[in-house]
Parts: C-alpha cells; sequence; structure tokens
C-alpha cells in the first residue's frame, strides 16, 4: 500500500482496495482491483445498486486493466445525506473528483442502466478524462422504459421483506425466478428512502432533459453499447437508437436481461475486453 493509498484511507481487503474519499456532498466509496500501473476502467453501477454490482465481472477484467468501481452518493458505502446532492451532473461531477483524487487522467468508464446516465454526463464534463464509453443496457429515453412503475410508501420502506424487495427487483433479470444475490437485496435495503427517491427522480430528471444519443452525439467520445436482448426494463430495440452516435457500436447479448455482468458475466466480458483493447493505452 502506498502513501497516498494511506492518506486516501485505503483499506487493503486481499485482492480489493477499499477507499472513503471525502467529496462534495460527503464521503464517496472507492474499490480499486487489478495493476495500479494498468490502464483504468472505472464501472459505475445502476440504481439503487453498489459496486457489488460488478463482483462477477471484475476478475475478468484485471489481469489487464486498474478497476475501479465508485459507490454514488446515497448507494453502497458512500453517504446517505437527507440534504440533497443526487442530481447525475452532480453524481459525475464525484465520479470525476474520484478519479483525480487516484491520480487516474485518462479513463474508459463503463456504466450499468443508471449509471451509463452518469458516464454520459462525465464525458459531458471532462472529455480531458474520458477516453472512451461503455453504456450496459442504459436506456435512450424515458419512453423506452418497459417495466412497471414503482409505488412504495415511504412509511412501509424500512418493513420491506426481502420477498418483497426481490419482487420489486425481478425486472432488472431475463427470467422470472432468477435467484438475485443477497448482496443486491442488501444494497437496496441499505438505502434510506429519501435517497432511493432523489436518485429515481434525478435519473428521470436527466433524460427529460435531453435523450442520451442526442448528448453523446455531439462529444465524439468513442462509444460501444451492450444490451441484454431479453431486458424487462427497457426495450431492447431501443439500443439502435444509439446507431445515430457517429462511430457507435451496438451489440445485442443473447440470453440475458437487464443485468448481463451479473448474468452472464463472460458473454459480457467479451465485446467489453475487445473494446477497451482498442480505445486503452497499454
Amino acid at each position: 500500500m502506498t502513501i497516498q493509498d494511506a492518506e486516501l484511507g485505503v483499506k487493503d481487503t486481499g485482492n480489493t482496495e477499499d477507499s472513503m474519499l471525502p467529496l462534495d456532498g460527503g464521503d464517496i466509496h472507492v474499490s480499486q482491483d487489478g495493476p495500479r500501473t494498468a490502464p483504468a476502467l472505472a464501472l459505475i453501477h445502476g440504481f439503487a445498486t453498489s459496486t457489488h454490482s460488478w463482483d462477477p465481472l471484475v476478475p475478468l477484467l484485471t489481469e489487464k486493466y486498474r478497476v475501479i468501481r465508485i459507490d454514488l452518493l446515497g448507494h453502497g458505502r458512500s453517504a446517505k445525506p437527507a440534504g440533497g446532492g443526487y442530481e447525475l451532473p452532480r453524481q459525475a461531477s464525484r465520479v470525476g473528483a474520484a478519479l483525480d483524487q487516484l491520480g487516474v487522467e485518462r479513463a474508459l468508464i463503463v456504466g450499468h442502466s443508471t449509471g451509463g446516465s452518469v458516464a454520459t454526463a462525465v464525458a459531458e464534463q471532462r472529455p480531458d478524462l474520458v477516453c472512451a464509453l461503455v453504456l450496459i443496457n442504459t436506456g435512450p429515453r424515458l419512453d423506452a422504459f418497459i417495466a412497471p412503475q414503482l409505488a412504495i410508501d415511504p412509511a412501509q420502506w424500512p418493513n420491506l421483506t426481502d420477498d418483497q424487495l426481490r419482487a420489486a427487483m425481478d425486472s432488472a433479470f431475463s427470467r422470472a425466478g432468477y435467484q438475485i444475490p443477497q448482496q443486491l437485496i442488501d444494497d437496496v435495503r441499505g438505502m434510506p428512502f429519501h435517497a432511493f427517491a432523489a436518485a429515481m427522480q434525478a435519473s428521470t430528471a436527466y433524460l427529460e432533459q435531453r435523450p442520451l444519443p442526442e448528448r453523446l452525439a455531439v462529444l465524439g467520445t468513442p462509444l460501444l453499447v451492450l444490451f441484454g436482448a431479453d431486458d424487462r426494463r427497457w426495450r431492447p430495440s431501443s439500443a439502435a437508437e444509439y446507431l445515430a452516435v457517429p462511430g457507435a457500436k451496438v451489440e445485442m447479448l443473447s440470453g440475458v436481461g437487464h443485468s448481463p455482468m451479473l448474468e452472464d458475466p463472460p458473454q459480457t466480458a467479451v465485446p467489453l475486453l475487445a473494446f477497451t483493447a482498442m480505445h486503452t493505452a497499454t
């Protein structure tokens, strides 16, 4: 562990090093795996999940890359303030600031679902930092959303059972009855209702302001879009809208739904690694 790591509050937990970074809005939790001198991949989780949503994929990436996972404000082990700060541009600003603190000058940003919207906002704010983008099952616009809207009574939030949370999360996977990992249930339960609601509203507001393909088309950032062909949250055919971005590549992943990095990590890793090899310095 380096002196800089100690200053950042790094905890070495085997192959993964965990840091708590003091940033705008509160401390942000970061996990790092892989060689520190390798090209950086920053992974941004989706709504109501955490760095753990990448656990099955990370071992497939760390041979050649420094893999950095960030818990967004309100999620995982990061701060969950009641006073706001969940807007996606502010989340993106923290991602950039976290990478700055870690000494990362250029990174390929990978975002899942809402994390892809955050990744887009990072590219908008920090073209100096982002060398390329990978969006995994990130809906391009609001009208592509096909899952039932969640209606949760704040008074019931603390008392929701694991079975109720699993039912609410079911559409995040390709088939009914998928065994949702307990860690994902714990991640949702670990969010206070104010953070859950504010994060959901922030994601909606960002897409209402401007669809992602329109945002990305003017950036010139290399783009790969991966989409589970059986997604039950976002209309799979909507992935084709990203082809409006000059040079964008869209790949459909068979037999998986909204969370391919959990449902089939090897299938997800193949196009991801091919793309990263083209757009990161070795």
